[in-house]
């Protein structure tokens, strides 16, 4: 069908996302092209949907430019930061997420990637497969036993972390811009009262202007000696320099991390650093929870061309969408 919306999708996403893509509409694979800038010379004019991931990189008004057709992006995640959201729906360009499919696949790397580090998994694991468990016993490892647990950000991944912290027996408290309705947990209004009260910082906020940097020096000081973050919201979310300082004078004890300033460029002081735990930006990554992400991007982009009603416009969005 000649008249069917076309649909670009800059980087590959999961093969199910790709058939139901081509199903339903005519779906350009810019990754595929030899000459990308001719394609969209030609071509961008006709785009009026785009399915989009952190793998395709920034998506600027620059880029925005060569697609003046377009409506709606359809983004492969919960956090957009890859997009300009405001710019977009300057233009009245829609933008939707995937929020709530991934966020027990998140809560649950967490609570893996807290006990990981605290109780040293993956350097036991490695005393085992270099065979030094022969030369003498694994060391003693730090607790979770009477940690008090600090939660930045109580959106729905938090709620969902905080709420499987619950079994451990262990102190929660949390901070974000405002108290959450119905959340029983002790509530901060400053970050730096979090960190103060804390001995672990859980971190799962959105990254934006607003939170750049949030985690920063004062903050791991007040976080102390035994304290242990836990990243799995942006890397630009903390301050990597500091970070990094703060483990290698023993200002904090130990950190485990999902996300990175570069990735997947990793600092070498951080690979170095036997007190650390690094994971690839695999929050929600099994297939299950995929899986639901691409199904819900393409129901988006459906709903938007089929009804003009998405099911998961960002905040930016919103009053585009009540405006249709």
């Amino acid at each position: 069908m000649t008249d069917r919306p076309n649909i670009l999708m800059i980087a590959p996403m999961p093969a199910g996302v790709i058939d139901a893509l081509d199903d339903a509409f005519t779906l350009h694979r810019l990754w595929l092209e030899a000459d990308k800038d001719r394609f969209l010379r030609e071509t961008g004019p006709r785009i009026r949907g785009l399915a989009a991931s952190t793998l395709a990189g920034p998506l600027t008004g620059d880029v925005l430019d060569r697609l003046p057709a377009l409506e709606v992006i359809a983004n492969f995640g919960v956090g957009y930061d890859n997009i300009d959201a405001v710019e977009a729906a300057r233009r009245g360009v829609i933008v939707t997420n995937t929020p709530g499919v991934l966020d027990d696949e998140v809560a649950d790397l967490t609570i893996g990637l807290l006990l990981a580090t605290i109780r040293q998994i993956p350097q036991a694991e490695q005393h085992v497969r270099q065979c030094r468990w022969l030369g003498g016993p694994f060391p003693l490892s730090p607790t979770l036993r009477g940690r008090r647990i600090g939660i930045v950000g109580m959106g729905q991944i938090g709620q969902a972390i905080a709420h499987r912290l619950e079994g451990f027996g262990v102190g929660i408290a949390y901070h974000s811009r405002r108290a959450a309705d119905g959340v029983p947990y002790d509530y901060h209004p400053t970050l730096l009262g979090l960190a103060e009260a804390s001995n672990v910082l859980i971190v799962i906020v959105p990254g934006t202007p607003a939170t750049h940097h949030m985690i920063d020096k004062p903050v791991l000081e007040a976080l102390g000696r035994d304290g242990v973050l836990i990243n799995v919201a942006r890397g630009s979310v903390v301050d990597q320099d500091a970070l990094i300082a703060a483990l290698a004078s023993g200002t904090i004890l130990s950190a485990g991390l999902d996300v990175y300033a570069d990735e997947p460029r990793v600092p070498q002081a951080l690979i170095d650093m036997p007190q650390v735990v690094l994971l690839p930006h695999i929050g929600s990554a099994s297939v299950h929870t995929r899986d639901a992400m691409g199904a819900l991007v393409v129901e988006n982009l459906v709903r938007w061309f089929g009804e003009r009603r998405p099911l998961t416009p960002v905040a930016e969005s919103a009053p585009l969408v009540k405006g249709t």
